[in-house]
């Protein structure tokens, strides 16, 4: 059966919703019994019947103090239902069974103690059969007559025992009633039956008030049974009342959370009609406008502001009347809103004064920067240009450099030097060439390029704008960033930039382009070629000595809100950092020393309770552990020279060595991880030196029967470029004449088959790298004498420099 009426607790018995269950037909029960059923089943008088047919029931069981209408499965029961129909009492017993599978039920699964009930008013469907069932008394199986269906029983009717304490079994009964009183107006479900129920129960009968109230509980079907199977009215009531008033706590609860639920529904509902009249009042009198006329008159109001150009202008005009006609709910207004937001939230016409005063830029360069006095210089002269010309916009700087040598931070100086807004966005790593001029506004979620979010952020039409990373653009399916970047850094055309969103020409001439790089090798041609280049050296110590002192260490201090009493850090000691752990071109490695100092003196301050805490160089290693870095030893030995070489972190000494290997055959090998370039440089340098070794003084027979080897140290780095053929060529001359060079001597150079020196790049980084090793003789093609000359002072200071044109004077220089 299943629930018939509204959500109150009904029966189900078997065959809910047509289960498919078969039942075998059993035998006729009055067979089994030895007599016919209608017979033996006739009750005496008003007494309830000795046999009785039995229907499982499942989820709960049924009391005596219920009438209820059930509904069964007609092919399942029909036969049961048949014949208790022929009886004239037409009671039927309900057993419950719980979840057992009635295609394993048994009658070892029923319950001793099911209740007997009545069936009135029976209907039959198609798959159904519908009646109202009468609880009358509790049923005791004594005896089965037919162990399958139709299931029939012999029942006792066991009777209820009176309770001595008739005064504690009528004041349960009160708590019974009153509790199910309170339910009445915290669940509506029981409503006026539920009244006219009570009205049959009094606390004179505690029995039906106990069985009633057990009923209308939404306990699980266990406990029910156990409740039914408690005859004692007494201990009955003591097992029906806890699961009272657990139901009208879920009634209460209930009932609050519906009540809060209404509440807000009702003051949303409330407020929602109360802002729609206030909307309704303000338009006809005419106070306030609707949306779509709000948004006409602030996009007006900012054009107010503005110097649009007229193209833009009447675009924006276009948008404006369209905008005006179309439904506020549309998805095309909303795409149209946007439009104009952007359209009237640039800077049309809008920029800022520079300050051309070159006196104000050096303070402030000086103040933000030690050292790069050539790139400060270079930037003084690029304002003093800007300052006869009367505007500096429509430039292009490219500042190339190892990392940590302060590009980023130089624009930022330029920016404050000319009072000018700053923004930056990286680029390293850009892939999609939208980022750069924006998406068409079809697509969902179109946004315009990254250059008209900075105009629009800064609200000036002549920011400065850095491009960090430029060396670091990537490339895919979905676009060239580098080939979109061609309009934007070319003066000649970025002053009809078009942004495929705008889709309006945007003047980008008046912005100052800073970008950033720290090679020039993966930037494209006709992108290096827009740009004015100035390069950025690595520091030397005494530059990274000022540094820190100056901006990193009171930084720090600064930033951890630590006195700078509190930590002394002395210049040796400082000396030692720059030296020993942080020497690479930039000084962020430094800074991260410099930072796990104050840390660990932190940590002393706290823990030992000190005052101050004084780093030396006696105890600089307890602060940052051994020295990353010794004082590296010039190699020295027969074809062993030390050469110079360029990287992307800075100079670096590069230390080349030839050896003969044995004198079986001619051979010549080359290791250290070289790349073609260098392969190739030390071929012509092989070449050169089998070919010209009696012009230098030795054995022309030495290659005819050498294997010679020739490393490069450090070979798990990769090394590649055009600068060590000079190198390579000494140290082969230096193995053939059996001689080593006896003094710290450096160079650099490319060589030709013919003998001639070719330039080559970085001397300002080659210099730096041969001082900070301390070699202070260094040979260098000619054509570099200006890059050379250039220097400044301080680098050159101690410095002594031969040119070399051919390599004869290299071969000079170096063996007499």
């Amino acid at each position: 059966m299943r629930e018939h009426d509204d959500e109150r607790h009904n029966v189900i018995v078997d065959g809910v919703e047509g289960a498919d269950i078969d039942v075998e037909a059993g035998d006729e029960a009055g067979d089994e019994a030895g007599e016919e059923p209608s017979h033996a089943m006739v009750p005496s008088g008003d007494s309830l019947p000795e046999r009785i047919y039995l229907l499982p029931i499942h989820n709960r069981p049924f009391f005596p103090a219920q009438v209820q209408p059930l509904v069964i499965h007609r092919p399942r029961w029909e036969e049961t239902i048949e014949r208790v129909g022929k009886t004239p009492h037409h009671a039927v017993g309900l057993a419950f069974v719980d979840e057992t599978d009635l295609e394993e039920l048994t009658p070892e699964h029923f319950p001793e103690i099911g209740t007997t009930v009545r069936m009135h008013k029976v209907e039959q469907g198609d798959n159904q059969i519908q009646f109202i069932a009468q609880g009358l008394k509790r049923f005791r199986i004594q005896r089965w007559l037919s162990r399958k269906p139709p299931y029939l029983v012999e029942v006792s009717y066991p009777k209820e025992p009176v309770d001595a304490e008739a005064d504690e079994a009528r004041a349960y009964a009160m708590a019974v009633i009153n509790g199910i009183k309170e339910l009445l107006p915290i669940n509506p479900l029981y409503g006026e039956e539920l009244k006219h129920y009570l009205n049959r129960f009094s606390p004179h009968e505690p029995g039906p008030l106990a069985d009633f109230a057990a009923a209308i509980t939404s306990a699980k079907g266990r406990e029910l049974q156990a409740i039914l199977e408690t005859l004692p009215v007494l201990p009955r009531m003591q097992k029906v009342l806890p699961l009272l008033h657990k139901e009208i706590e879920v009634a209460q609860l209930q009932s609050e959370i519906s009540e809060q639920v209404n509440a807000k529904m009702q003051e949303r509902q409330r407020e929602f009609f109360l802002r729609e009249q206030l909307k309704v009042i303000q338009r006809e009198l005419g106070i306030s406008k609707d949306d779509r006329e709000n948004d006409v008159e602030t996009f007006r109001d900012r054009l107010e502001e503005l110097t649009v150009p007229p193209k833009v202008l009447t675009r924006i005009e276009e948008e404006l009347d369209k905008l005006s006609v179309l439904e506020t709910g549309s998805p095309e207004y909303g795409t149209t809103r946007n439009y104009l937001d952007w359209l009237t939230s640039l800077p049309w016409g809008v920029t800022s004064d520079d300050n051309l005063d070159l006196a104000h830029a050096r303070t402030v360069l000086d103040r933000d920067h030690d050292g790069l006095k050539d790139v400060k210089e270079r930037i003084i002269e690029f304002l003093a240009e800007g300052t006869f010309k009367g505007d500096v916009g429509g430039s292009i700087l490219l500042l190339v450099g190892p990392p940590g040598v302060g590009k980023t931070s130089i624009g930022r100086s330029i920016a404050e030097a000319l009072g000018r807004e700053f923004y930056r966005f990286s680029v390293g790593g850009m892939r999609d060439e939208a980022e750069i001029k924006g998406h068409r506004r079809t697509y969902i979620g179109a946004m315009p390029g990254k250059l008209v979010q900075a105009l629009k952020e800064v609200e000036v039409q002549n920011p400065v704008i850095m491009l960090d990373e430029i060396d670091k653009l990537g490339q895919s399916f979905q676009g060239d960033p580098a080939s979109a970047l061609l309009e934007v850094l070319d003066p000649e055309q970025n002053v009809d930039f078009l942004d495929h969103y705008l889709d309006v020409r945007l003047d980008l001439s008046k912005v100052l382009f800073v970008c950033t790089a720290n090679t020039l090798d993966s930037i494209p041609g006709p992108l290096l070629d827009r740009m004015e280049q100035i390069r950025l050296s690595g520091y030397i110590a005494e530059e990274k000595l000022a540094i820190a002192k100056h901006h990193l260490w009171p930084k720090l201090l600064k930033r951890d809100k630590i006195p700078k009493k509190r930590i002394n850090l002395t210049d040796a000691a400082l000396k030692q950092v720059i030296e020993g752990y942080a020497r690479e071109a930039g000084v962020r490695q430094l800074e991260k020393q410099l930072h796990r100092i104050v840390r660990k003196a932190a940590v002393k301050l706290l823990e030992n309770g000190q005052q101050s805490v004084k780093v030396s160089v006696n105890n600089l290693e307890e602060f940052l552990g051994a020295p990353l870095f010794r004082r590296e030893k010039v190699l020295k030995g027969e074809g062993v020279v030390t050469g110079l070489a360029w990287t992307a972190m800075g100079g670096a000494t590069l230390p080349i060595e030839a050896g003969k290997v044995h004198a079986l055959a001619r051979g010549f090998k080359l290791t250290g991880k070289l790349g073609e370039v260098m392969q190739e440089s030390a071929n012509i340098a092989y070449s050169y030196v089998q070919g010209h070794l009696g012009e230098y003084g030795g054995d022309p027979d030495f290659f005819n029967d050498a294997f010679v080897h020739l490393h490069v140290p450090e070979g798990a780095t990769p090394k590649d470029g055009p600068s060590a053929g000079v190198t390579m060529t000494t140290a082969l001359l230096s193995l053939a004449r059996h001689q080593a060079i006896d003094r710290p001597l450096a160079m650099t150079g490319e060589l030709t088959l013919t003998g001639q020196v070719l330039p080559v790049g970085g001397i300002r980084e080659k210099i730096i790298a041969a001082r900070r090793s301390d070699i202070f003789e260094v040979i260098l093609p000619e054509p570099n004498r200006r890059d050379y000359d250039e220097l400044p002072d301080y680098l050159k200071a101690g410095m002594t420099v031969h040119f070399a044109k051919r390599y004869r004077d290299v071969a000079r220089v170096v063996f007499g």
